[in-house]
């Protein structure tokens, strides 16, 4: 299994959205090293959900359902999507200031790269999320 952050400002889709739909396609991505990153999801791949923009953090935690196919909203381009579901919702947000500040986390692609939509995050990042913070 695989673990992943998953980005979007929740005006645009939110947790609650994804919640409300059950399952739903996570499309729109533009950016190839995004797109190359939902191309190396696999089903039941670990996903932490992010919310961008005026209060940036982790809200809930969700999982590959369908493996990457072609995106339906491309108007032409090469690009991919993936069938997300959500698992669990956080009880709080982890912040990024909470991310940035905490030893063990100085090495997510989010601090190093925080505009990458998709991105890679490793077991122990994941396990220490969930330890640190739930």
């Amino acid at each position: 299994m695989n673990y992943w952050l998953v980005k979007t400002e929740p005006e645009t889709f939110s947790w609650d959205d994804l919640v409300k739909k059950g399952e739903d396609i996570w499309d729109g991505v533009r950016n190839y090293q995004a797109r190359n990153n939902l191309r190396k999801m696999k089903k039941g791949d670990g996903l932490l959900f992010y919310h961008s923009g005026k209060n940036p953090g982790i809200v809930g935690l969700a999982e590959v359902s369908r493996e990457n196919y072609p995106d339906p909203t491309a108007n032409g381009g090469d690009w991919s999507v993936v069938d997300i579901k959500p698992v669990r919702r956080l009880e709080r947000t982890i912040t990024l200031k909470e991310i940035k500040e905490n030893p063990l986390l100085q090495d997510m692609v989010l601090v190093k790269s925080s505009r990458l939509s998709v991105q890679p995050v490793t077991k122990a990042e994941y396990e220490n999320i969930l330890k640190l913070f739930l």
